[in-house]
């Protein structure tokens, strides 16, 4: 009887301890149903973020062309702009070089008959004249004054810079106003280089050249270094 009862504990026991073991492999996988479903509520707004941030980055990208299209339409209009500044600032420049000639050239013709004995009715006078030489190639000349034996070469900027003065002196060292008026060779030539303003230390250069210089004086246009230039003025 003992031995049968010492049985009936024992499998008591085990059937507690399977019962027990069945109680924790439940809980357990309820626990790893929970955490799935868990795992599956994340993921899922996962997917709805990363769709979102897909939807975001469409838009963006769009954003992106239309800021290059408004990019190409703004350099277009840069280079239009500029293109047109360029011709206006250039027009402006030869307005401003017509302006000087205008107020110079009148008063290169009074310093001819005052300084150069130029007579009232010269032999031939002529404003911006192109003319072109034997060689084929065309010139323009700011003013040209002849007068018995002399002709006074005009040469009028609106700026000065050195290579405008080293530019007027070769060309008269070189006797290149004869090769385009070969009609005055032999007479003197008397070269003027003029502009509004010019500084004393132009005025030097150019007297150092044998050049003479006419600019704004005190009231008027005037011959700056005549007597200084008469004075070692080369052979004609």
């Amino acid at each position: 009887m003992s031995n049968t009862t010492e049985r009936v504990d024992r499998l008591e026991e085990a059937l507690m301890k399977l019962a027990y073991a069945q109680f924790n492999t439940e809980m357990e996988i309820r626990d790893l149903k929970g955490e799935m479903l868990a795992f599956k509520n994340e993921m899922a707004e996962f997917k709805n973020e990363m769709a979102e941030f897909k939807n975001e980055m469409a838009v963006f990208k769009n954003e992106m062309a239309e800021f290059k299209d408004e990019m190409a339409q703004f350099k277009d209009e840069v280079r239009r702009d500029q293109r047109a500044m360029n011709k206006r600032w250039g027009e402006i420049s030869n307005k401003m070089g017509t302006i000087v000639e205008d107020i110079i050239y009148p008063s290169v013709r009074r310093i001819a008959r005052e300084h150069f004995g130029a007579p009232e009715e010269m032999e031939f006078e002529a404003q911006r004249i192109k003319r072109r030489r034997a060689a084929g190639d065309r010139r323009e000349f700011d003013g040209v004054f002849v007068w018995e034996g002399h002709v006074l070469l005009l040469e009028a900027k609106a700026s000065v810079r050195p290579e405008y003065l080293e530019a007027f002196d070769h060309f008269v060292r070189q006797g290149g106003f004869f090769d385009y008026f070969p009609e005055y060779a032999g007479r003197r030539l008397i070269p003027v280089f003029s502009a509004l303003a010019l500084t004393e230390a132009e005025v030097e250069w150019l007297t150092a050249h044998r050049l003479y210089a006419v600019a704004m004086g005190e009231d008027a246009m005037a011959l700056l270094n005549g007597p200084a230039v008469d004075s070692a003025r080369l052979p004609h």
